[in-house]
Parts: structure tokens; sequence; C-alpha cells
């Protein structure tokens, strides 16, 4: 039986969700396949409960002792979302260690944790992006600078991170300040996005038994004037309906868009692609290396939706890396 060591927490604002979505893989495994422990990476905290007791991890090995037995993992079940465990930085340290894990490699996550970068990556493969500026706080990030190259309204957010944290939608010049103090709270860059009008669609891929899947498209409809934080956690603020009701070819589209990106970009587990559509055509947000896996999150619907269990989802991203 293969040792699962799932990893969840990190260093970001995203703490909360990662560890709702590490305790559900950890509900939901297959304990009759993987003998399970979740481990809370929290700066140079990296600690496991057994029996009440916090055991600490072997930073040396990534190992785990027991009543002075040895345990060492198999594979890792990657539950972060943020840093350390969707930037790259985790995976740098597994890769050394001959770790097996459910999530894509160094490159492909530090590529896909900048925001800006990646536009500019998928911007190549021909797929359309909103009209951005990407700003460092030490930089040039005058108001005046914003309004000359984009129009309001705009989104302003962190350009590393994710569940909408330290993210605004500014329509008043007046506002736009007190966003840029918000975003740079969060992270040293930023990214200032033109609000494009359209209906949010987002599809997950994965690839499974060496085939690239895609699961049905799924349109988010928040309650609020967008889909924050709040609207992402909150039940009530958001409706997510899956499949999304778009005409079939938008929805092939869609996949086929997603299927691609997952291709090009060279992912692996599960992903989340996320879209602008506006009737004719789709404006790639961003992509979601680590996606939430929590009760409230969309991927484990998404599996419902195309007829796995959350259970035999969890198996597939195992068993496609071991």
């Amino acid at each position: 039986m293969l040792n699962v060591a799932i990893v969840a927490g990190g260093d970001s604002g995203e703490f909360g969700i990662s560890m709702k979505s590490g305790k559900q893989v950890l509900s939901h495994i297959d304990r009759e396949k993987f003998n399970p422990f979740l481990i809370v990476v929290r700066g140079k905290n990296w600690n496991c409960t057994v029996d009440r007791k916090k055991i600490p991890i072997d930073k040396n090995d990534f190992s785990l002792t027991i009543d002075e037995k040895k345990i060492r993992f198999q594979v890792v079940f990657n539950a972060i979302h943020g840093t350390p465990g969707e930037n790259g930085k985790l995976q740098g340290y597994f890769d050394m260690l001959g770790i097996p894990y459910t999530s894509c490699d160094v490159t492909t996550s530090a590529l896909t944790f900048n925001k800006s970068f990646c536009k500019d990556v998928v911007a190549s493969y021909g797929i359309k992006t909103a009209k951005s500026i990407h700003l460092f706080k030490n930089g040039d990030h005058a108001v005046k600078r914003i309004l000359e190259e984009l129009s309001l309204p705009v989104f302003v957010k962190p350009n590393n991170g994710g569940s909408s944290v330290g993210m605004s939608k500014v329509t008043l010049e007046k506002d736009l300040n007190d966003a840029l103090t918000k975003a740079f709270n969060e992270d040293t860059e930023i990214l200032v996005e033109e609000f494009i009008q359209g209906r949010e669609l987002t599809c997950g891929v994965l690839r499974t038994e060496g085939q690239i899947v895609s699961m049905p498209v799924t349109e988010i409809i928040s309650r609020k004037e967008y889909f924050d934080f709040e609207a992402k956690y909150k039940k009530g603020l958001a409706e997510e309906v899956v499949p999304a009701e778009v005409s079939r070819y938008n929805s092939e589209r869609c996949r086929e868009i997603s299927q691609m990106l997952y291709e090009k970009l060279n992912c692996k587990g599960v992903v989340r692609f996320d879209y602008i559509f506006t009737g004719e055509v789709f404006y790639f947000l961003e992509v979601n290396t680590v996606p939430g896996l929590s009760t409230a999150s969309i991927v484990p619907r998404m599996a419902r939706a195309h007829g796995w269990t959350f259970s035999e989802l969890i198996t597939r991203l195992i068993t496609e890396v071991v």
C-alpha cells in the first residue's frame, strides 16, 4: 500500500481554503489502496498530527518518524493553493528528493503562477486575453499612466496568488489608489486588467490513463459584482452551473482550447482554466494548477458531472504519477 503525503496549508491568504481541500482529500481517499497522512506546511513548521500529537517532518528526506519507525512517502498529493505549493517551490524540493507529486512541475508552476507572464504565453498560442499592465512595487504605478493605457472599469489583483485575495474591481478613478495598495499588500507585483463584459466559464482538465481529458464546462454566476473571495467560499453568493448552458459547439470549443493549453503549458494533475466568454470569443483569465478541492469547490462538481466520484478522481490523480 502506498504511503501518500497530502500536503496542505502554505504561506498565503489561501491557507484556510487549502486546509479544507487537504481534509477533503484525506476523508475521500481510497484507504484500501493508499495510506494517507495529512501534512500541514506553514513557514518552517511542517507537521503531521497522529493520535492528537504533532510530529515534525524531517525535511532532509521528507519523512515522518512514529514510535521510532521512519515512514517514507511514495507520492505527494499537493493541495497547497498559493506559495509554496502552486509556484514551483515545493515541486523543486520534491524533484530533488525524487518523490512524485500530483501537480505541475517547477517550470509550469512558476510560469502559470505569474498571471502576467502566463497571459503572454497563452496569447502566443492565439488565445485572446484582456488588455493589462504588469506593475512592480518599487516601479512606476502612477494612476495617470494606468488610465492612459487602460479604460475603466479595471480589475486590480496580485500577480501571484489565487482565490481573488487582494483583488478589487475599480470603476472610478478616485478608487484606483486604494485598490493598488490593497493588491500590493498581498504581493510585490500586481496586474491591472481591463474589464470584459461576458459570462465566466471554467473548464477542468487532467491527464488520466495517458489521455488528456476535459471535464464539463461550468458557468460561474456571482450574486456579487464579481466572483471575489467571499462569493467563492460563502454559501449562497455564487451559483455554479454544471454543465454550463452554452451550445454544444461552444462547450466543445472551450474544452478543446483548455486541452490544447494543458498540453502546450505541459500541465500535470488536475488544472482549471478560467475564461470570460463574450458570446463569440473566449478570453483567457488564468489557470489554476492546484484548484480547490473543498466541499465548496468547482472541480469535485465537474468530476461528478463527468461521472467520477471524488474518491475516483483522487485515485486517478495519484495513479497517473506513480
